[in-house]
């Protein structure tokens, strides 16, 4: 295991000194843009008996790293508790209603929507796929990832209540898609759906106790951050919480990414204002930026080189194009298009719903929910579209979104 994580580490520094040598894109888009284009070549170099043992060596070392568990159980804790530390609670507030509509019943609708889209579409094609895959595909794609949009965001001059509109809504729109995800992956385990009671206690259960959990946590580590004060100890402890919060959320079946969502946004507020010197929040600070820069990195390395285990067939890249297209839809009747039409219920400027829409970009989880699968052709047809999906929403709509957020906000 270190030996891969050594590995990984050592990629993922020379593809990002590539990008910022010579590229010099967002750091996020660019190493993952590199990792890819360098996997695609040694297919290249393959198909005409050039480079086959490069090809083995780094296929072998995907094949070694579960994408999903490292993700899933590794490093989104950490990422959702970096995200959530910066976002001033004062004025996510403000918009709480707006967020939670967006979050939850967004994510919803939009699982609905794609996958009743893709069931219906992907015949078009030559593709089936059961209903239950759609919707499980519909659950995975819908949570939105801010990482490779908010920097871009920034630098085009979005007005700041739309960066945190955006933020707010992937923040929280990741742990309700994993509970949904979650849901209706027991009903294909089982072979039936739950009742509608059933149905809502899980989500009671999952959803309520993570948002429980979390402020627990951030309770007891504002306590903790508030009797100390050596910038060491308090680092410390805002890692065990991530870590350890999230592990016994798991423990718990409660909803991990919630809980610690709402321990960031505690700690990061409360926390920040109440329970730490100076010293220790630039520390604090410091460190959870790094760690946010580091794992983001290796998180879309690992993305571009996962090309070498996903099934591309031409049906799968014409079907994924289509496939992109309703999810776009989607996207677009579900939150741009509320926006759009009640701009004076959501306080944003005119044009955001086209920021909303295009900046909705998929990142990691889905394909770490896609790998997560039942073994078989199903699952690889998902896996497939699911990639081509979120390939094209980080290098395109994330290489666009700040030209359109220039246009769109005047």
């Amino acid at each position: 295991m270190l030996n891969i994580a050594a590995i990984c580490l050592v990629i993922t520094a020379l593809l990002a000194y590539i990008n910022h040598r010579f590229i010099k894109m967002p750091t996020s888009i660019g190493v993952m843009l590199t990792a890819l284009g360098l996997s695609l070549g040694l297919v290249a170099l393959d198909s005409m008996g050039v480079a086959h043992a490069l090809r083995v060596y780094e296929t072998s070392l995907l094949q070694s790293i579960d994408f999903s568990e490292v993700l899933m159980q590794g490093m989104l804790s950490m990422l959702l508790f970096a995200g959530a530390l910066h976002i001033d609670l004062s004025e996510l507030k403000t918009y709480r209603w707006q967020v939670a509509t967006l979050a939850v019943v967004g994510t919803l609708l939009s699982t609905l929507v794609v996958g009743f889209g893709v069931y219906w579409a992907l015949p078009w094609v030559g593709l089936q796929l059961p209903l239950i895959y759609c919707l499980l595909f519909g659950a995975l794609i819908s949570p939105t990832d801010p990482i490779a949009v908010m920097g871009i965001l920034k630098s085009a001059g979005a007005p700041k209540e739309l960066e945190l509109m955006i933020a707010g809504e992937s923040l929280f729109n990741d742990g309700v898609g994993v509970v949904i995800f979650t849901l209706l992956l027991g009903m294909l385990a089982s072979g039936s759906a739950p009742s509608a009671v059933q149905a809502g206690n899980l989500l009671l259960h999952e959803v309520g106790g993570g948002l429980a959990l979390g402020f627990a946590l951030g309770a007891v580590s504002f306590v903790l951050l508030r009797s100390v004060d050596s910038y060491q100890v308090e680092v410390l402890l805002t890692l065990a919480a991530v870590v350890g919060g999230y592990a016994l959320a798991h423990h718990l079946h409660v909803s991990g990414p919630l809980a610690t969502v709402v321990a960031g946004l505690i700690i990061g507020n409360h926390g920040r204002a109440l329970a730490m010197s100076d010293t220790t929040r630039r520390y604090v600070d410091m460190f959870w930026e790094l760690i946010d820069e580091i794992l983001n990195a290796v998180l879309f390395v690992l993305i571009g080189m996962e090309v070498l285990l996903i099934t591309l067939s031409l049906n799968i890249v014409l079907a994924s194009a289509l496939v992109g297209s309703v999810t776009l839809l989607a996207r677009f009747v579900t939150v741009g298009l509320p926006v759009r039409l009640g701009l004076g219920v959501f306080n944003l400027p005119q044009g955001s719903w086209q920021v909303l829409t295009w900046g909705g970009l998929r990142g990691g989880i889905s394909v770490a929910l896609a790998l997560s699968l039942p073994a078989g052709p199903a699952r690889d047809t998902v896996l497939g579209l699911t990639y081509c999906v979120v390939a094209f929403s980080i290098l395109v709509q994330g290489l666009s979104i700040g030209w359109v957020t220039q246009r769109a906000i005047r």
